[in-house]
């Protein structure tokens, strides 16, 4: 860096009398602000006076063999070092901070410290202990490096202060930085991790979000319309009229229900009706070919196969009813009671109590 002689120039000799000397104003670069001239003039170094405006024939100007421009303004000026860690492959870099300002422009020039970093790093590297405090640490214990160096650099300064001849140079801070690699190595695994919560915090939203529109749901479509309404992404024309039409919908689905309900039940009935006729037809074919029915079993049977219950007064007797003819007896034969004896009455009642179970 040029600080803080900013340039040096050399100047030809001013040819001519004493009354008509003077230097032309091209010669002389023009000067940046905070900057001061030194002329040298002989063997000596001369600032010309600050704030006065630049004089041609000035005798400095016009005698000097050249001019160096010097910034007098104060800077913060960092210089580096490296220190050494556990592992050869890695190292640390101290950056320390020193404010400096010219106090005396004719010595800077005279000595040409064009570069002030050069005498700083001179003065950095001149701590022969500061490596001890990062060779006992791994890079990646860089916070703790940071804190020893910090403690070190502070009262290094203060037993030996910076000196630049011709500035004020003060200690300011020191910094420890880790290598490229392992920079680059923890950018990315912050640079993943980061990643991977953003990621993270992305599906908390979305179930979030899944579990608040689920609750809504669960709660109706009128609800589900209620808060589109409220958030301007449903018309109310609209949804009046999609309600209206569900509406409608779902009455006319109930009476198609309901006409198929009672259609299936009438058919049910009707089927189970026809059914009781046919098994009575059915029955009464069989006891007109029978030569004995027993009216009473035939009642039973009738209501058990129609699936009713015995009517009213007509239950089962204490005693076997009797059997009655349905018809003439035929020749020959005489009817058989229940208890397998013969009537030789052919089947007639005895008297009018037979008639009744």
């Amino acid at each position: 860096m040029n600080y803080p002689v900013i340039a040096e120039h050399i100047l030809a000799t001013v040819q001519g009398t004493w009354w008509s000397r003077r230097r032309r104003r091209d010669d002389v670069p023009q000067l940046p602000p905070g900057a001061v001239y030194v002329f040298r003039v002989g063997g000596n170094y001369r600032t010309f006076p600050e704030g006065m405006v630049f004089d041609p024939s000035h005798p400095d100007v016009l005698d000097a063999s050249s001019v160096s421009l010097v910034d007098t303004r104060a800077r913060l000026v960092d210089v580096e070092r490296t220190l050494p860690s556990v592992s050869e492959a890695d190292n640390f870099t101290v950056r320390a901070s020193f404010t400096c300002q010219v106090t005396d422009p004719t010595v800077i020039a005279r000595q040409g410290v064009i570069d002030v970093t050069v005498p700083l790093r001179a003065y950095l590297m001149g701590d022969g202990d500061l490596p001890r405090v990062s060779a006992g640490h791994r890079v990646e214990e860089v916070n703790a490096v940071r804190t020893e160096v910090g403690h070190r650099m502070t009262a290094y300064s203060a037993i030996v202060p910076p000196r630049v001849a011709g500035m004020s140079v003060e200690f300011v801070s020191a910094e420890v930085h880790a290598s490229d690699d392992l920079r680059d190595w923890e950018q990315r695994l912050r640079d993943e991790r980061r990643s991977w919560e953003l990621q993270r915090g992305q599906r908390d939203f979305e179930t979030q979000d899944a579990l608040r529109i689920a609750e809504l749901l669960s709660q109706g479509s009128d609800h589900v319309d209620a808060f589109g309404i409220a958030r301007k992404e449903i018309d109310v024309t609209e949804a009046a009229a999609r309600i209206h039409r569900t509406t409608e919908e779902e009455s006319a689905r109930r009476h198609k229900a309901e006409t198929q309900e009672r259609a299936h039940t009438q058919a049910r009935e009707t089927a189970d009706a026809q059914m009781r006729r046919d098994m009575l037809l059915t029955l009464l074919r069989q006891m007109g070919g029978s030569e004995y029915v027993d009216y009473h079993q035939v009642l039973e049977q009738v209501l058990r196969e129609t699936g009713d219950r015995a009517a009213p007064g007509v239950g089962t007797a204490a005693g076997p009813a009797p059997m009655v003819e349905s018809g003439q007896p035929r020749p020959g034969r005489t009817a058989t009671g229940r208890d397998g004896s013969h009537d030789p009455r052919g089947g007639f009642v005895k008297d009018e109590d037979d008639f009744v179970d």
